[in-house]
């Protein structure tokens, strides 16, 4: 027996040797595919002009949207950006895992400090398994209003689309919103009254308002397609504080991916993206060769709040129509019907259309079994401000904003990131609570002493591979609303999602632990909760926030503190040399 122990030792080792080969010479083949694309981002003042005026905007190289950047799986991508604006600046690639590169990930005062007027500082990170739509945008302050762009990621060279039918051509098409004034002064302003800050006055595809604005018409976006193609429209929601509403007049929209994640092919009318998501869609040209409106409208789940209540429009246009080949101003498009602004059954039976295509790998057994409340709050007027000017929330108070009844603080000296990888005290705690301080009907009425959120930069500490579960629930206080959380570092299975409050006891049997869909930011249902899960594979300080830019302003966040694992692979990279100073 002694014998064969042996010669089985030396066959299982010889195995190993040999796997171990061939996982080097499959990785060595993969990398010698892979390439690295190197971009220069100029952050600049530019003069744009929407709605009949002209104002000067904060630009990439220029350009309204930003470059439209395009790799393939397992590329690599150097940007170095020159900010020659006034205002200091970051940039963050969204939804990009940065597998041991969270100094690239760009959260001003999370993972750096930011990039001074007349600064500059160079991001280098790996695309490592994820293909699809993703995107990049400012993030500092609400310059990403007017700094995004479109980050698509293609399958590794010599490999096609998952789709029964390969795309003719591929299109992007970015929501985003339009103030007629400079974003920073909006959200300023806000700030100082303590109030709600100013809607949009538009919003855009593809950088344009469209057809139904003033001096608009002129500048609409025309996306072409022919009869009998099969075209790929990435969507992605830019808004600064906006859910979208999209839809394509008498197309269907086949759903084929989100967040950079294959989905399950499934038909719809209308899509719904909350801001940071993005979905991917075929589209046939099937239909008479014609014009037909894209239109976008927003999706507004908190009762009693002002919004912008316009429409935005491109025109899908038929290269075989008659219009063509000339201006055809007089002929008027075919205009989508869209859901009302309120239409949460809509909502509902999109998002729970999502299923995952492929292998999944959701975690079981959990580690860390976490509940975080969202929502607004609301701050008694300080003494010394005047209530009048300074305190326009209310009933004479200033709108804050918590997860679990901390609202979330940056740090202003240090990054969160360099403050935990150099060990300097007195930057942030790692007491975020596990679980809501006090326990109360979320969904009800609220008694007004859980109104106020105590400040705070608290991080919640997670052993590297520790396996997670987060239940978010949406509170009313103030008013209830859909808030896209988004996790950054990491993609999560969103298990389940529901209405009311959340009940351990009841709800666990509506997971979907088979094929959850793969994302990055979740839409937790106003009056709702969603359940996520992931394995803390990625070391760093990774922010979690809403991703409606007015609720983290007012401290809708928190962080999460992964830490290294064992050896170099299970550890954050050194920081790099041009990381900008505080």
């Amino acid at each position: 027996m002694e014998v064969f122990d042996n010669i089985f030792a030396i066959n299982h080792r010889c195995s190993s040797f040999f796997l171990g080969l061939l996982l080097l010479l499959a990785s060595a083949l993969s990398l010698a595919d892979a390439k690295s694309h190197y971009h220069d981002f100029v952050i600049q003042a530019t003069p744009l002009k929407r709605l009949c005026k002209t104002q000067n905007s904060i630009t990439v190289n220029g350009m309204f949207p930003g470059p439209t950047l395009e790799v393939n799986n397992g590329d690599t991508l150097v940007v170095n950006v020159v900010n020659k604006a006034r205002y200091n600046v970051t940039i963050h690639w969204h939804g990009v895992r940065q597998m041991r590169t969270g100094w690239a990930d760009g959260p001003e005062f999370v993972t750096q400090c930011p990039i001074r007027p007349g600064g500059s500082y160079t991001y280098r990170f790996t695309i490592q398994g994820q293909e699809g739509t993703l995107w990049w945008h400012a993030h500092s302050s609400w310059l990403r209003a007017t700094v995004y762009g479109a980050l698509i990621i293609h399958p590794k060279e010599g490999s096609s689309y998952p789709f029964s039918k390969q795309p003719k051509r591929e299109t992007a098409i970015l929501l985003g919103e339009w103030w007629n004034a400079d974003p920073i002064d909006v959200v300023r302003e806000a700030t100082r009254t303590g109030g709600a800050p100013n809607s949009s006055d538009a919003y855009t595809i593809n950088g344009q308002p469209g057809d139904l604005y003033n001096c608009s018409s002129q500048d609409t976006v025309i996306v072409p397609i022919d009869s009998g193609e099969t075209n790929l429209l990435r969507v992605v929601n830019s808004a600064l504080n906006q859910p979208l509403f999209f839809t394509v007049a008498n197309h269907k929209l086949t759903v084929v991916g989100a967040d950079a994640s294959y989905v399950k092919p499934f038909t719809t009318s209308v899509l719904m993206l909350g801001p940071g998501q993005t979905t991917d869609v075929l589209i046939s040209g099937d239909q008479n060769p014609s014009r037909y409106y894209m239109a976008a409208r927003a999706y507004q789940s908190a009762q009693n709040a002002p919004f912008d209540n316009t429409t935005t429009t491109a025109i899908l246009e038929y290269k075989s129509s008659p219009c063509a080949a000339k201006n055809c101003s007089s002929n008027k498009p075919i205009m989508p019907p869209l859901p009302t602004f309120n239409d949460t059954a809509t909502v509902t039976a999109f998002t729970s259309s999502f299923k995952s295509t492929g292998k999944t790998f959701v975690p079981t057994d959990i580690d860390e079994s976490l509940f975080f409340t969202v929502g607004l709050g609301l701050n008694p007027c300080p003494p010394n401000f005047n209530k009048s000017s300074q305190c326009q929330g209310p009933n004479g108070t200033r709108f804050t904003a918590s997860m679990n009844n901390v609202s979330f603080v940056l740090p202003s000296n240090f990054s969160l990131l360099q403050a935990h990888h150099q060990r300097i005290q007195g930057v942030f705690t790692t007491d975020f609570p596990a679980n809501p301080p006090r326990k109360f009907d979320y969904t009800g009425n609220v008694s007004r002493s859980l109104f106020t959120p105590v400040p705070g930069t608290k991080l919640y500490r997670l052993k590297y591979g520790s396996r997670v579960q987060i239940v978010l629930q949406d509170t009313s206080i103030v008013t209830s609303e859909n808030h896209p959380i988004h996790l950054h570092g990491y993609d999560f299975y969103i298990i389940a999602q529901g209405f009311g409050n959340y009940n351990p006891r009841t709800d666990p049997s509506k997971f979907n632990l088979v094929d959850p869909p793969l994302r990055n930011t979740v839409a937790v249902p106003v009056n709702g909760w969603a359940v996520i899960r992931f394995v803390a594979d990625n070391p760093g300080v990774w922010l979690m926030h809403c991703h409606l830019d007015v609720h983290i302003t007012w401290g809708l966040a928190t962080a999460f503190l992964v830490e290294n694992g064992v050896g170099e692979l299970q550890s954050i990279e050194s920081p790099p040399e041009d990381l900008p100073l505080c």
